[in-house]
């Protein structure tokens, strides 16, 4: 009887733990990063970025209605996020117990009388990965991780389930559940689609009792070919049969937008019925099961149209504003953030020789679907492209760390730049290429976060690898003395700091351990546990083929990875106790001890950096910031952990509305200055005077700088000939085309002094220090479509409204450094010149700093 009630009871245990531990140490608020924006999108039901998550906005706004005031909502979205993943830790422990009692030789579990040693490793592996740094920092905050975790934890179990029960009656009905699961699942993350080869494995495995080597390559080949078509073929390719549909009813029989999309889908509904039907009629199994699993991932999948009907709405946050099947096409392909080549293509200094046509973009234009942009995609020397190339983003910031880690000397190629010169380019080698897929990108960005979750961290610091920075370590001195030098030379605030977690090696020497027993007990299960190991691991790296430098750690891409891991966590236990013997008689107690003491070590380790209870920093963070601006103030910020806390104050908690905040990297897409220039809450639309048929898609994407000028022209003027469409502003390019410029970089903006004055820019006590003109010199040497709009933007301004910066980089402020003063957190563009010396920091309004640090903002 104690048997009986002993699993049921362990599982109960571990997802309350684990449960208990999150709710624990929850933010109560808003986090960095895309937290705001989630959290934003699902208590309102906009649109986020791309490729968008609708079921998590969805089951995110259900919790959002238990929230007793705006301050709560965060914290209930963070909930979801918690409970989430307490039911991942759950459906591991189920998992792990699975497979150990398989690889038992006991076929299925009988009346819950669960052997003891396999409840024993079903907790030990669960509360590892519970307790795991990424898995917990994910499970504490409004991000979609928790959640994709889930849906990887219950296809993988639903696939074991499938195993158990295969050739009894009803027992397809797990494939179904796991096609819906998955169709759910690519409303949340695609990271839950790489669970396919696993769970292919598992079916032929069963199917098939005594495998070969060849039915196995073909069983994997064919796992990948499925895993193409879900990402490649079927959730790109609903939509894009449905724009065919779209395009061919609007343009050719004059309906009314969407009629295509709805004859699409009643075709469709009505095939699958038909299909589903006869097929069963006439007892085809196996065409029955799939036509029904695929309608199953089609339900699930269908959470998309909600981003459709949101984005038709007009939402304060509305991404690329997908409210028609071509845009929806573009959202869903992530078009906005660029390609990166995988298996072949250039690196990263490889010269550019041209431009090619890409795709037409269509878009509703007088009651047709017409040609609205096209995309261009760049032509390189084909000398410097390369096989499986890992050193290819060209951008400044990057190149010289592609160096550093590939120790790159590279191949000289001589190469004629524009002016019409030779030179020599070297050309990274195929060997230094591959140096730094293993170095930075598997070494730094893969198996360094493998050994923080299962060996210990020296701190949370990010950087590129220095010894005090961000590096694994074990807590065993000649282990990490002999990789990183000796601890005990660090600072103090290394040493003590909270993010510095020692776990000796533990759970990495239970997870290698499990591994080599499931291989000697079962190489059939082994090889499912490594496929999935290594797909969510590995294959995300050569995926992902990221480049130096990253804003972030990446930890959370991996999650899945280190879920696998833990199953060879649990699965050490039983191992060990067999290794006993007939040692193991009386000593039950001992092992329960010794073995559950390695989670419990690492909840100790983690919880004081990962307890984030009573933490409210992102929320006032973005608190100060607007309120560091006058009414009606219009705030550029340049990234997502100065924006994203920000739309959520406003969306949300209802912070400071009059206030327009403008993302300065989305200011470069039509749809987002198209959402500018309307009314938002307090704020009124920001005062652009260019239409979009100057700002639209394709158009003055950028606009060189070819000086002809050398005297300071005023900004109006020079926004005016910018978009000029006389052939006198524009310089030929090689296709055939034209394209504007500009023509001097030395600008001019009038100043009204008693507008300035009437208006607070400047206080009157500084009246004599207003300059008559704004003089300055643009910085880039080819200003992009945001840089044009913030221009328009100061011209036709006129002082009326605050202009706030929250960066000082040269780059994003045109090189207006010496006009910015700090008001609380925020730079003030005023018409006063800096003090003499000032440098990057602009002046400072001393008066209204100390006012609102001391009575208004929120530490």
């Amino acid at each position: 009887m104690k048997n009986r009630i002993l699993h049921p009871a362990a599982a109960i245990l571990t997802f309350l733990t684990a449960l208990i531990t999150y709710v624990l140490c929850l933010e109560p608020s808003v986090s960095w990063w895309d937290c705001g924006e989630f959290i934003s999108s699902a208590y309102g039901l906009e649109v986020g970025h791309p490729p968008g998550a609708p079921l998590f906005m969805l089951i995110g706004r259900v919790f959002t209605l238990f929230s007793s005031g705006f301050g709560q909502v965060a914290l209930m979205v963070n909930l979801l996020s918690a409970l989430a993943s307490a039911l991942t830790v759950l459906f591991l422990y189920l998992t792990i117990v699975m497979v150990a009692e398989k690889g038992s030789g006991r076929d299925r579990e009988s009346d819950r009388a669960i052997p003891w040693l396999f409840v024993l490793a079903g907790v030990v592996g669960a509360l590892v990965y519970a307790f795991s740094d990424t898995f917990w920092f994910s499970a504490v905050e409004g991000e979609v991780y928790g959640m994709s975790s889930l849906f990887t934890a219950l296809v993988f179990w639903a696939i074991l389930r499938w195993e158990r029960e295969v050739g009894e009656k009803g027992s397809n009905r797990w494939i179904l559940l796991i096609a819906f699961l998955i169709g759910l699942s690519i409303g949340v993350h695609l990271l839950n689609l790489l669970a396919i080869p696993a769970i292919v494995l598992v079916w032929y495995f069963r199917k098939y009792p005594h495998p070969t080597w060849k039915g196995t390559l073909i069983a994997l080949l064919v796992s990948m070919g499925i895993l193409a078509f879900v990402m490649y073929g079927l959730i790109p390719g609903v939509v894009i049969l449905a724009s065919w549909f779209e395009l061919f009813f609007v343009n050719l029989f004059g309906l009314p937008f969407h009629s295509g999309l709805i004859v699409y889908f009643i075709l469709l509904i009505a095939g699958l019925a038909w299909g589903i039907r006869e097929s069963h009629r006439r007892g085809a199994v196996v065409l029955n099961t799939l036509l029904l699993a695929f309608t199953f991932i089609l339900i699930g999948y269908s959470s998309y149209a909600t981003l459709m009907i949101r984005s038709a709405a007009n939402p304060p946050m509305n991404q690329n504003h997908p409210d028609h099947v071509f845009s929806l096409i573009g959202y869903l392909n992530r078009e906005q953030y660029g390609d990166r080549p995988l298996l072949t293509g250039p690196v990263f200094n490889a010269p550019i020789t041209g431009q090619k046509p890409g795709k037409a973009i269509y878009g509703p234009v007088d009651g047709k679907y017409k040609i609205v942009d096209r995309t261009y995609k760049p032509v390189y020397d084909k000398r410097f492209t390369t096989l499986f190339p890992r050193m290819w983003n060209g951008s400044p910031d990057h190149n010289e760390l592609y160096r550093e880690w590939s120790r790159m000397k590279g191949q000289p190629i001589d190469v004629k730049g524009s002016d019409g010169k030779s030179h020599v380019e070297y050309k990274p080698t195929f060997t230094e290429n591959l140096r730094f897929f293993f170095s930075y990108q598997l070494g730094h960005m893969y198996f360094r976060y493998f050994m923080w979750n299962f060996a210990g961290r020296q701190n949370d610091t990010e950087s590129q690898g220095g010894i005090r920075d961000g590096n694994w370590i074990s807590g065993i001195p000649f282990i990490d003395e002999a990789r990183i030098g000796p601890q005990n030379a660090l600072p103090d605030q290394y040493r003590r700091s909270k993010s510095r977690n020692v776990y000796f090696l533990l759970p990495l020497l239970l997870g290698l351990a499990g591994a080599i027993f499931q291989y000697r007990k079962s190489r059939k299960d082994f090889l499912v546990t490594l496929i999935l190991f290594v797909l969510t691991g590995i294959a995300i790296v050569i995926y992902l083929n990221q480049y130096p430098n990253q804003p972030r750690e990446r930890d959370y891409s991996y999650a899945g990875s280190f879920y696998a891991f833990a199953i060879w966590v649990g699965l050490a236990v039983p191992g060990l106790v067999r290794m006993t013997g007939n040692r193991v008689a009386g000593m039950r107690g001992k092992w329960v001890l010794v073995l559950l003491a390695v989670p419990v070590l690492m909840a100790v380790q983690n919880w004081d950096d990962h307890d984030r209870s009573g933490r409210y920093i992102a929320r006032d963070f973005a608190y100060n910031y607007l309120n560091s601006c006058a009414p009606n103030a219009i705030l550029f910020t340049v990234g997502d952990n100065d924006t994203f806390p920000l739309w959520y104050a406003q969306e949300v908690e209802g912070i400071r509305t009059d206030v327009r905040v403008i993302c300065l990297p989305y200011l470069s897409a039509a749809w987002y200055i198209d959402q500018l220039r309307r009314k938002e809450w307090l704020s009124e639309p920001v005062p652009f005077s260019l239409d979009r048929s100057q700002y639209g898609p394709g158009k003055r994407d950028y606009i060189p700088v070819i000086e002809q000028i050398k005297d300071t022209v005023d900004v109006d003027r020079l926004v005016d000939f910018m978009v000029s469409d006389r052939e006198t502003s524009k310089i030929p390019l090689q296709d055939g085309g034209s394209i504007n410029y500009l023509p001097t970089r030395n600008l001019r903006l009038s100043v009204d002094r008693q507008k300035v004055l009437e208006t607070g820019t400047v206080p009157a006590e500084d009246a004599g220090r207003i300059v008559p003109e704004i003089i300055w010199q643009m910085r880039r040497s080819s200003p992009y479509k945001n840089d044009l709009m913030i221009l328009d933007l100061i011209a036709r301004n006129n002082w009326e409204r605050p202009i706030y910066f929250t960066s000082i980089g040269q780059d994003n402020i045109l090189g207006l450094t010496e006009y910015f003063r700090l008001e609380g957190f925020a730079y003030r563009l005023v018409p006063v010149r800096a003090p003499e010396g000032a440098g990057l920091t602009g002046s400072i309004n001393t008066g209204i700093l100390y006012d609102r640090f001391m009575n208004t903002f929120r530490w």
